[in-house]
């Protein structure tokens, strides 16, 4: 048993230095730990997922933020494009860049058929963005006489704006940085696979008596 590599996971075992009955001091090997599991295989496994996830979102939004601004416009429509919006890249690609005045940095499909535009605003920011930026964004909604809109930042929203989006008849959806880039993960957008683990179970079927 790897303990230094254990150690990197408290929250999977528990180490217990323990001394069993009628073993002493001349007996025990120095530094052995008795290993106390918490978590069964399957829910370690999927702790360990999750911890992962955590660690590769943070060093995408790191990533993002060091990066140029045309790459975070170029990660906006690929990973728009993947979720099924905005038609083709080449079309979600002119349309994300053609504007940029009036608080909205693009308009993007709704659906393949173009049955409904939505607007974009895109902030590669550290700083929180508050309640008059989603003002703005939501008075430029209305100049355009648009319904839909969706406000990207990689850094995070106020509580006073996500209170005044919940309150206003506008449909704007806030996706700030740490569900950008978990987004990013599921739809395979600047990142890529390593090692796939399937994990199986005893088909009870197939050993039952007919």
């Amino acid at each position: 048993m790897n303990v230094k590599y254990l150690e990197r996971f408290p929250e999977f075992l528990e180490f217990r230095a323990s001394r069993r009955e009628g073993v002493t001091d001349e007996t025990v090997p120095s530094g052995e730990v008795e290993v106390v599991p918490t978590q069964t295989p399957h829910e370690a496994l999927e702790t360990a997922y999750e911890r992962l996830r955590l660690e590769l979102a943070s060093e995408i939004l790191r990533a993002l933020k060091s990066a140029e601004p045309a790459l975070f416009e170029n990660v906006v429509v690929e990973l728009l494009v993947k979720m099924g919006y905005g038609g083709s890249r080449k079309d979600a690609g002119r349309a994300i860049g053609r504007s940029g005045d009036e608080g909205i940095d693009g308009i993007i499909k709704e659906d393949h058929l173009g049955l409904d535009s939505i607007y974009i605003q895109a902030k590669r920011w550290e700083a929180t963005v508050g309640r008059p930026e989603i003002q703005k964004f939501a008075g430029a909604l209305q100049g355009q006489r648009a319904r839909k809109g969706i406000f990207i930042t990689t850094s995070d929203f106020s509580r006073e704006a996500v209170e005044y989006v919940s309150r206003i008849d506008s449909k704007i959806v806030l996706l700030e940085g740490k569900s950008l880039a978990r987004l990013m993960i599921d739809f395979g957008v600047g990142v890529t696979s390593v090692a796939t683990y399937e994990v199986k179970k005893i088909d009870a079927d197939y050993f039952a008596d007919e």
